[in-house]
């Protein structure tokens, strides 16, 4: 559609202190003027949360938390709460990160509580998923993100289609610079809606966000962005580099222009 937006997430992870995360963001406020097409979300360690709120809230960059705890408040010692968030400026939140999964080993019944936490706060979720490589060499990745799906968003009775994004992340590709290729990406994305509308019948509306990541760069950006069925990006590496993060942005509202 000719309204289309490119939804661009930056994954900072465990990266910049509160001053360089500042510094950063204050950069791609000016820069992001002249990309209307693009929806920038900034998702900076907890520590910087409130240091970035204050420098982009009168522009129109969005901030996000890279994860949070199911409860309200309680004895969970480095734990966060979507009301927390809140108070930080916070309108989106990233649950089920790889890293979250396989690093971590957070249970899945964690994220069933967590997004409809998250949902019920206010705030918008971006629920990641992927299959790892053993998974997609013995052919299974359509099966597990069914199952992914499944079990994610088993703590809801409705998909808010407005307040829920669906990053499709093979974990293979993730920091690997090795991206999956366009028609596996396609394929992919094809799978998550078809299950969310399998899962939710009643569902408002028939557009299903479902962004990329792994492995995106300034080289593959503008392709990935022309697949069909791609809304945007969650990006790790690259968007620590604010001259990579904003020409990836670039490239990518260049390819939407190109569609029309």
């Amino acid at each position: 559609m000719s309204d289309r937006k490119v939804l661009v997430v930056a994954n900072w992870k465990m990266h910049k202190t509160p001053q360089e995360g500042l510094t950063f963001a204050r950069q791609l406020k000016t820069k992001a003027l002249n990309l209307p097409a693009v929806n920038f979300i900034l998702c900076p360690s907890a520590t910087g949360l409130l240091h970035i709120h204050g420098e982009i809230r009168e522009s129109a960059l969005e901030l996000g938390a890279q994860n949070l705890h199911f409860a309200e408040q309680g004895a969970f010692t480095g734990e966060i709460s979507a009301s927390m968030l809140n108070a930080c400026g916070c309108k989106w939140v990233i649950i089920g990160h790889s890293e979250r999964r396989y690093i971590f080993n957070e249970p899945a019944g964690d994220r069933q509580r967590k997004v409809p936490a998250a949902l019920n706060s206010g705030l918008k979720v971006i629920l990641c998923i992927g299959e790892v490589k053993a998974e997609r060499d013995a052919g299974a990745t359509a099966e597990v993100l069914k199952a992914q799906l499944a079990n994610d968003l088993g703590g809801i009775s409705r998909f808010p289609t407005d307040q829920l994004v669906i990053a499709y992340e093979p974990v293979w590709a993730i920091g690997s610079g090795v991206v999956a290729l366009p028609a596996q990406v396609e394929e992919a994305h094809a799978v998550v809606r078809e299950t969310i509308f399998q899962l939710f019948p009643s569902i408002s509306s028939k557009h299903v966000s479902v962004i990329y990541g792994g492995s995106v760069n300034i080289a593959n950006a503008a392709q990935l962005i022309a697949t069909p069925g791609v809304d945007g990006f969650l990006i790790g590496g690259a968007s620590l580099n604010i001259g990579d993060f904003v020409t990836i942005a670039q490239n990518a509202q260049t390819a939407l222009k190109a569609e029309h």
